[in-house]
């Protein structure tokens, strides 16, 4: 049992790799995801309310303002309670000396009124509780004492501050003769010190604690009470209660909410991944089958979703700077257009998830996308990555402009931040994408267009010896690649690969470039000494001779893939007949015959396909005239649908007919009459 099981893990591991790859991703978008909801709608100070009328979607506390919070915060801190040990060294010295100079003075002038003199001073000393001057910057009217572990609250009345000291000095010095009462003023003035010592560290406690506990509303909105009417202008007053209703509604509300919202995105995720693995798996096997190209694609998703996180978390206002535009211009440098703009909108849906205004961005992103995918076709150059680059940020501007005229009615208020941000991301695209793409071809072992580039130089080692062995392989390829890239210029495929693909098509001929007709010079046909098994199997063998020759010298797969798919599943029709009328008494069996395919999976693969069937068959015409030409590309295209070449191939009728036209105009200009010049 465990041998049988882990020989299914073993038959498997390609399939269960593929599936931890997408359950890995799954995870990781999962956790870079917000625990966070969004406020869709876009309101300003001073203009229309766009949407319908708006009712308050739960209870809500009315949020004070920063200036309103200040406000009260600095009002806390004028008005701050003051708190104030006792000193017992200082009390007793000034009661003392009170006393003494009570008697002193007693002694030394003549009293009035002897017994109000004796009163007043026991009036200074049963309240002597001076707490001196209190701090600048404060307007109190509530002081506390602590005495031991308890806190005392004193009036003005009850303390001996400086404005009720000096009416009670006065009343005492006025028991005196006239003469004499500013010397004794200021004697008993100088006596009374300040005996009540701040506190500050325990006043700056409570003052913190004040400040703390200030409330963070300043009113109530019931559920269902109609906030705004549609058309109506937002006053400082609605435009607080909507920014009330917008932090509340964007906070996460307790785990219970999280647990759903987290549920939410996780069943959310897994749709889109879904999407994008059935369309792999259906449209895209060379690249589902590859675990590089993809993990490349989905690292590429993964890398958007968290550069997007991360910029909403630190500041949301700078959304519009991340280059998306790149995540399309990167796939189909890799692969094709359709993938790209498939794997472009998936990834601007999910995002629209978590974003603010997602309607907004989405529109605009998928807007973008599908220009960037026709603008792409044109780019090869740098000059021309720059200006594509800057049709898409134009499209960027417009896009967001024509949106924002549509919700608000006018021009008026529009944000010219976001504008700016289109033209930063156009320079970040093309400061990054070429490195990138180099990067991504070192990590992920893929080719880009650029290097494409090189491999379509005929001066390649590869190409040189297939000139030197193959002579006549090598011009037949050349003709098929001008061929095959006309007629992918015409239906908007990839020009550029095709022609690369055709170039090394044929490599494989170089093993025994003799048994092929095109390099058959002297006239001796090395087949006629051959049995039609052996013939098909030489023809045949030349497909897996140049896969194995193309993996030797590293071609990319892209390539290798117009070598494996050329001919797709044919059949080597010559020898086939040629075996049933040597056995006409035996059931010759056609699978043998034919090529081990697979069958073209593309438009550019499909072209080459028709390409290369008729270049070679336009050899053997006798005249070569055009209606000749037309017939033979009609029947040997009509024959390779037929026969179910085309049916993984994303082409259509109308296409096939346009390669056809293009096929035979340039056949047509490769034999057609020249003049007879006179001897």
């Amino acid at each position: 049992m465990p041998k049988k099981f882990i020989h299914k893990l073993f038959y498997h591991h390609t399939d269960i790799n593929r599936y931890l790859l997408f359950f890995l991703t799954w995870i990781l978008l999962i956790y870079f995801f917000p625990n966070k909801k969004y406020f869709n709608y876009e309101y300003k100070k001073g203009q229309a309310w766009t949407y319908k009328d708006y009712y308050a979607p739960f209870d809500f506390g009315i949020e004070k303002t920063e200036a309103e919070k200040q406000a009260e915060k600095d009002s806390i801190r004028v008005h701050k309670s003051l708190y104030y040990k006792i000193s017992d060294s200082i009390t007793q010295e000034v009661l003392h000396q009170a006393a003494g100079l009570q008697q002193e003075l007693a002694r030394e002038f003549n009293i009035r009124n002897k017994k109000l003199y004796h009163s007043l001073w026991l009036s200074l000393t049963k309240r002597y509780k001076n707490p001196g001057m209190p701090p600048a910057g404060t307007t109190t009217f509530e002081h506390y004492t602590i005495i031991g572990n308890e806190i005392y609250k004193w009036d003005k009345s009850q303390l001996l501050t400086n404005d009720n000291l000096d009416t009670v000095l006065r009343k005492i010095s006025e028991l005196f003769p006239a003469e004499h009462r500013e010397e004794v003023y200021n004697k008993i003035r100088r006596l009374w010190k300040p005996n009540l010592k701040l506190d500050e560290e325990f006043t700056g406690e409570m003052l913190e604690q004040q400040l703390s506990s200030m409330l963070p509303t300043k009113g109530f909105v019931r559920k269902g009470s109609l906030l705004i009417s549609k058309s109506e202008i937002v006053n400082d007053e609605t435009y607080q209660k909507l920014e009330s209703v917008k932090h509340k509604y964007e906070k996460n509300e307790g785990s219970n909410s999280s647990i759903w919202l987290k549920s939410a995105y996780a069943g959310i995720i897994a749709l889109i991944l879904l999407m994008l693995y059935f369309f792999l798996s259906q449209y895209r096997d060379h690249i589902f089958g590859h675990l590089s190209k993809l993990s490349f694609i989905l690292f590429n998703l993964l890398l958007m979703t968290f550069i997007t996180v991360v910029i909403i978390r630190w500041n949301v206002s700078y959304l519009y700077m991340i280059p998306y535009m790149i995540l399309p211009l990167i796939i189909k440098s890799f692969f094709d257009a359709r993938l790209a703009l498939f794997t472009h909108v998936l990834t601007i849906i999910l995002l629209g998830f978590v974003v603010p205004n997602g309607f907004e961005f989405i529109f605009i992103q998928i807007i973008a996308g599908i220009v960037t995918i026709q603008v792409s076709l044109e780019i090869s150059r740098r000059a021309q990555l720059f200006v594509s680059v800057m049709k898409i940020t134009l499209v960027y501007m417009l896009s967001y402009t024509l949106f924002y005229i549509l919700s608000h009615g006018n021009i008026q208020g529009i944000n010219l931040m976001n504008l700016g941000m289109f033209l930063i991301n156009g320079m970040i695209t093309v400061s990054i994408l070429n490195p990138l793409i180099f990067a991504f071809e070192k990590v992920f072992g893929l080719v880009s267009d650029e290097s494409l580039r090189e491999w379509a130089d005929t001066n390649t080692k590869l190409l040189r010896e297939l000139n030197e062995k193959a002579p006549g392989t090598f011009q037949h390829s050349i003709q098929v690649a001008n061929l095959a890239e006309s007629a992918a210029k015409e239906i908007g495929a990839d020009a550029l690969l095709i022609r690369v693909g055709a170039l090394y098509h044929d490599i494989g001929k170089m093993a025994s470039p003799m048994y092929f007709t095109e390099n058959q010079i002297s006239g001796v046909n090395p087949h006629d000494e051959l049995s039609p098994d052996d013939s098909a199997e030489i023809i045949i063998g030349h497909v897996i001779m140049g896969v194995e020759i193309a993996q030797k010298n590293k071609l990319p797969d892209r390539v290798i893939d117009f070598i494996r798919t050329h001919h797709g599943t044919t059949l080597v029709y010559y020898f086939y007949r040629k075996a049933m009328s040597e056995n006409p008494e035996e059931q010759v069996d056609p699978s043998e015959y034919r090529y081990p395919g697979p069958i073209p999976y593309s438009k550019e693969t499909a072209i080459l396909m028709m390409c290369d069937a008729a270049e070679a068959a336009s050899k053997s015409l006798k005249e070569p005239t055009a209606n000749a030409i037309s017939d033979l590309i009609d029947k040997i295209i009509e024959h390779q649908m037929n026969d179910g070449q085309y049916r993984n191939a994303d082409i259509t009728f109308k296409d096939i007919e346009k390669i056809k036209k293009v096929i035979k105009k340039k056949l047509n200009s490769i034999y057609h009459v020249r003049i007879a010049y006179p001897e």
